[in-house]
């Protein structure tokens, strides 16, 4: 198969949603589908027998939330789908942001109960400003909620984006039996199976079946009718390039946890979602379908797996084709790697790749030469636009608690660093020896402390601070020298060497531009645009 068929096969996508809105249920059960597990385990489920699969993190498993990003890789209908689950707390939401910058799709997960909550809009803005097409699946629709026209509304003017559902749930509640496909007029009606670990067994019949009516009952039969009736009259006309553009999402309606409505959703994703596309460098684009392989770190995990003890960089490949074994040149350093055992996996599970097309996620081997947002080429040189990196919100001090660990600590720190886990400041004045740690959540900072314990045997201790913002510098030179002669300004240094302001307010911010007023201040690390790493 050559690379341009290569390139129209896969299919590479995420899902955003808030927490709880069953996220990481919905990624079990795709796997289910996609024919890659034979029973899903849902996350903190009573009647669960196993802890989700894309929840591999220790942590993960005991809170029953998603923490860390996950690749997850199968094949289904002739299609290579990669589907990466990202964290699901909010305190990890850069990891989120860093991951949609290796997609070409996502699913919007909504809580019929709830519509779209504030991490919803904030992920989807997201995607808006990449321009990625969204399929929006209403979840919970076993459960009491919204009326789904009230909700097609809804999302469509909260997010103002045209809304067009393709199926249409056949009651709600303890009563939700199945969907109608729109556009083929047919009806899946489900049997229920325990706890949703298992295919359901379904029937699909046309919507003008005869005995349809006395399956559903009139009062039911004759309602979805007048629905469909009201959505034909009343709806936006469907059309497939306004969704590839944006500007309309395609609404899908099921239970996650039952698996009523999973099987015509990843339907939709193999369908209409778009293969992968040409993403922008320094000077061009470079298309998918360009024989000069090329790629981009989008993520950095160390210790996936305790046998190991290794660090891997997620790679998404964006050009040509991937090959184990060959030299591939990091774009910021000039420094050659010599991909020996790259990877494909599932969670934490990993298997040899030979070759990989773009839109694949291949893990290799980082001996700590590279950092998020790296680019990787081989033959032809190329540098994409890079990932940014936001400044955090909680900060702490950082303190060994038994001096002889020094070495495991330091390089815990650094390893988790360069992951994007946590951010580390250094005082010039003081060096390394009790740097502040930066975190967008405070629960980043729980999952730091417990993993230099599991995975370094170091144990710390974290003194918090009043900061509460850190910015970057820019502007004027002499704005940087007066921050500088002022010892009511914290300055500190990135792990680059870049200046960093930490401040616990707004307002000397404020006051440093009025006496400065060429000072520039930046909120995201100004030089992570050109790739410059983590």
């Amino acid at each position: 198969m050559g690379l341009a068929e290569e390139v129209a096969r896969r299919r590479t996508f995420a899902i955003i949603s808030h927490p709880d809105a069953g996220k990481t249920t919905l990624t079990e059960k795709l796997l289910l589908y996609g024919g890659v597990l034979h029973m899903a385990g849902a996350v903190k489920a009573r009647k669960a027998s196993s802890h989700a699969v894309s929840d591999w993190m220790e942590m993960e498993k005991e809170k029953g939330i998603s923490i860390t990003s996950s690749v997850l890789q199968f094949e289904y209908r002739g299609k290579r789908m990669n589907l990466l689950d990202t964290p699901g707390h909010a305190d990890f939401s850069e990891d989120t942001y860093r991951t949609l910058a290796a997609v070409d799709s996502a699913v919007m997960l909504v809580d019929v109960a709830k519509g779209v909550e504030a991490r919803t809009l904030k992920l989807f803005e997201v995607c808006r400003l990449r321009k990625l097409p969204v399929i929006t699946f209403v979840n919970k629709m076993d459960r009491s909620g919204l009326d789904p026209l009230d909700l097609l509304d809804a999302v469509g003017r909260t997010l103002n984006i045209r809304t067009v559902p393709l199926n249409w749930p056949i009651g709600s509640g303890p009563d939700f039996v199945g969907v109608v496909d729109l556009l083929t007029q047919q009806v899946t009606l489900y049997d229920r199976v325990v706890a949703g670990t298992t295919v359901l067994e379904q029937t699909v019949l046309p919507l003008d079946d005869p005995g349809l009516r006395d399956q559903l009952g009139a009062a039911r039969y004759d309602d979805l009718l007048e629905t469909l009736e009201l959505l034909e009259v009343a709806g936006d006309d469907w059309d497939v390039e306004d969704f590839l553009s944006g500007d309309v999402t395609p609404f899908f309606f099921g239970s996650a946890m039952t698996n009523f409505g999973v099987q015509p959703l990843l339907e939709a994703l193999v369908d209409l979602s778009p293969s992968p596309r040409g993403r922008a460098t320094t000077t061009e684009e470079r298309a998918p379908e360009d024989p000069a392989f090329s790629g981009f770190v989008f993520k950095i995990q160390a210790n996936m797996n305790p046998r190991h003890r290794d660090r891997i960089a997620f790679l998404r490949v964006v050009s040509g084709s991937f090959q184990r074994g060959m030299a591939i040149t990091v774009a910021r350093s000039g420094k050659v790697l010599r991909s020996t055992n790259p990877h494909s996996f599932v969670a934490s599970e990993r298997s040899i790749v030979e070759e990989a097309s773009p839109g694949d996620i291949v893990g290799i081997y980082d001996p700590g030469a590279l950092r998020l947002g790296d680019t990787l080429y081989a033959d032809v040189p190329v540098t994409y636009a890079g990932i940014p990196r936001f400044a955090p919100e909680h900060f702490v001090r950082v303190r060994l608690n038994d001096p002889s660990r020094r070495k495991h600590f330091t390089k815990g720190l650094t390893q988790l660093a360069h992951e994007g886990a946590i951010q580390r400041f250094v005082d010039p004045d003081l060096g390394e020896a009790d740097p502040y740690l930066g975190a967008v959540g405070l629960l980043q900072l729980e999952v730091l402390t417990v993993r230099l314990r599991n995975e370094y045997n170091t144990e710390v201790s974290l003194q918090h601070t009043d900061y509460r913002a850190a910015r970057w510098i820019g502007g004027d030179p002499a704005g940087l020298a007066w921050l500088r002669s002022r010892r009511d300004y914290k300055l500190v240094q990135d792990r680059d060497g870049r200046p960093v302001l930490l401040v616990s307010g707004l307002w000397p911010l404020t006051y440093a531009q009025q006496q400065n007023p060429g000072l520039e201040f930046f909120d995201v690390s100004p030089l992570e645009v050109v790739g410059s790493g983590s």
